[in-house]
């Protein structure tokens, strides 16, 4: 008998490690941003949707991120809030959901995306090939008008609807 408690408390374990294993394999891994515990941040995060533009939102072990995907699969958008505030800049900007974001494509078709005007800043990181831009930018931008204090910069040169990030 002591031997079969044996066995069945190995497999007990194995069970369980195996389980908790699965469970973290669809956490996104990502690294805090510099100003991620400024309480406007977690007022943001707190708002994320459970789907965006159609993904669902995935685990993150960062504070102040977001993540959205094919759950085991990569993540098509991730959202930091806490970034650098963005100073003027050459970079295009825009204007969507009364938020201006200043948009990178230099490795496109990934688009990384900050608010700009906001303190603190959010960053968004997206596969333009798998997700509308627009779609993503309206809701995350609804959420910052509503929730991120302004430091009175302002797009002054703005891209039209035709914007490259837009998908």
């Amino acid at each position: 008998m002591p031997r079969a408690r044996r066995a069945i408390a190995v497999l007990v374990v194995c069970a369980t490690s195996l389980v908790t294993l699965a469970a973290c394999s669809t956490t996104v891994s990502l690294q805090p941003a510099p100003d991620a515990n400024n309480p406007h941040c977690a007022d943001v995060t707190v708002r994320f949707p459970q789907t965006l533009d159609g993904f669902d939102r995935r685990w993150t072990d960062a504070q102040a991120t977001g993540a959205w995907g094919v759950d085991g699969g990569g993540s098509n958008i991730i959202v930091a809030c806490g970034v650098a505030v963005p100073g003027p800049t050459t970079l295009p900007c825009s204007t969507l959901s009364g938020v201006d974001w200043i948009v990178d494509d230099a490795d496109a078709p990934y688009y990384r995306i900050t608010s700009f005007g906001t303190d603190p800043a959010v960053e968004v990181y997206l596969d333009s090939e798998t997700v509308s831009s627009a779609e993503v930018l309206d809701v995350l931008g609804n959420i910052i008008v509503d929730t991120l204090p302004v430091n009175g910069l302002q797009c002054t040169d703005q891209v039209t609807s035709s914007s490259s990030a837009e998908g």
